[in-house]
């Protein structure tokens, strides 16, 4: 954001009196006048003003019973009285603790990894950019989401810190907001459209004081990601898929308003769940998956599986598939960091576009000749 000029001491008075007194009735959260920055996103807003910005994060989790808003207001700015209620962040940042992988990607696309204080479990972390700062000892290691290291985030005294709840009951960030930790709830995995998870970047982005940088970012990947939407506007959804895998003896499937499910609509597939209601996994039966599924064209399997023998060992009924009998399996989940962090996990969230080519390289490969996959693995 753009500092304020240097004026003369009555101007700035008689202006900032007059900002105050203004924006205290035309600011109110209910009813913010100004042009939400966010287009895509279900669960973010950010109105921004002269000075400050009025960040609204809504459905946070499951059933959550409330909302939270955040100013994110420059230096030397007044804020309405009408909004000194919510948690105020000063922003440029500085410095930074994230809580979830799928935020690193959105710091090294703005360019300020190096503002990251600390990560909890930080072997979860694939990129090699923000590796070489945990391994130089520039980012530290603050325990795990729900033990968080307390001391060592009070010494590291972070400007912000970034993290999520999973429902209603958060006593961790009741305790780092008692120790005097600005912290900022996002909603970013609860999005179930593409596109809208993404766009977190401009969260990010007027965090760091670089909307101009972060639309751009996006802007790009909307193009990006429309550009494949047309490729394959002409195709049929022919190819019939089966997704998931057995865990603890039930199969997970994608319902069919999931973010999962979303991609496979859009690369023009046949997804055998796509009627489920609903966005999350539903458990069904390995009968259940058999009798559906058994002639399924393609498997996307969940799982870091290097090739069909590995698969296969983790459950013999699996040859029942004819996807499995013709080595038409995929996983997105085999490629890993060097201390073993999946990289979709961490890189797919922020980049759609680039899922979405890997999902039509699946289903209609004479499409994209000369693409190669970025997450995708064929198990042979």
């Amino acid at each position: 954001m753009n500092s304020f000029y240097n004026k003369i001491l009555f101007l700035i008075l008689f202006l900032s009196f007059s900002a105050c007194k203004k924006n205290e009735k035309t600011t109110s959260v209910s009813a913010a006048t100004e042009k939400n920055e966010i287009e895509y996103s279900t669960n973010l807003s950010i109105h921004k003003y002269d000075g400050y910005s009025i960040v609204k994060v809504l459905n946070p989790w499951p059933d959550a019973n409330k909302d939270f808003v955040y100013i994110l207001k420059e230096k030397n700015t007044a804020v309405p009285d009408s909004l000194q209620k919510y948690t105020q962040i000063t922003v440029p940042l500085k410095s930074i603790v994230v809580t979830s992988t799928t935020n690193i990607p959105f710091l090294e696309m703005l360019g300020v990894e190096k503002s990251l204080a600390g990560f909890p479990h930080t072997d979860y972390v694939s990129s090699e950019k923000t590796r070489k700062l945990i391994d130089a000892g520039i980012v530290k290691n603050v325990g795990q989401n729900e033990r968080l290291n307390m001391e060592k985030l009070i010494d590291l005294a972070p400007e912000a810190i970034i993290t999520f709840g999973i429902d209603n009951n958060n006593p961790m960030i009741a305790n780092l907001e008692k120790n005097g930790l600005k912290v900022l709830i996002q909603a970013d995995w609860m999005e179930q459209s593409p596109l809208g998870k993404a766009e977190w970047i401009k969260l990010y982005a007027a965090l760091f004081g670089k909307e101009k940088e972060g639309k751009i970012l996006f802007d790009n990947i909307v193009k990006s990601y429309n550009d494949a939407l047309r490729l394959v506007a002409g195709e049929k959804a022919e190819k019939t898929v089966l997704y998931g895998s057995m865990y603890q003896n039930q199969w997970y499937v994608a319902k069919g308003n999931s973010w999962v499910a979303q991609f496979m609509k859009d690369a023009k597939s046949n997804y055998l769940w796509a009627d489920t209601k609903g966005s999350g996994s539903l458990g069904l039966s390995f009968e259940n998956i058999l009798e559906k599924a058994k002639n399924a064209d393609i498997w996307i399997a969940t799982g870091s599986f290097k090739n069909t023998r590995e698969l296969g060992d983790s459950n013999p009924h699996y040859e029942q598939f004819n996807a499995f009998a013709t080595k038409n399996v995929y996983t997105f989940e085999s490629k890993l960091g060097a201390t073993g962090g999946t990289v979709y996990y961490e890189l797919a969230p922020s980049r759609p576009d680039l899922v979405l080519k890997d999902y039509i390289k699946i289903f209609h490969p004479d499409l994209l000749p000369d693409y190669h996959f970025t997450f995708v693995q064929k198990l042979n």
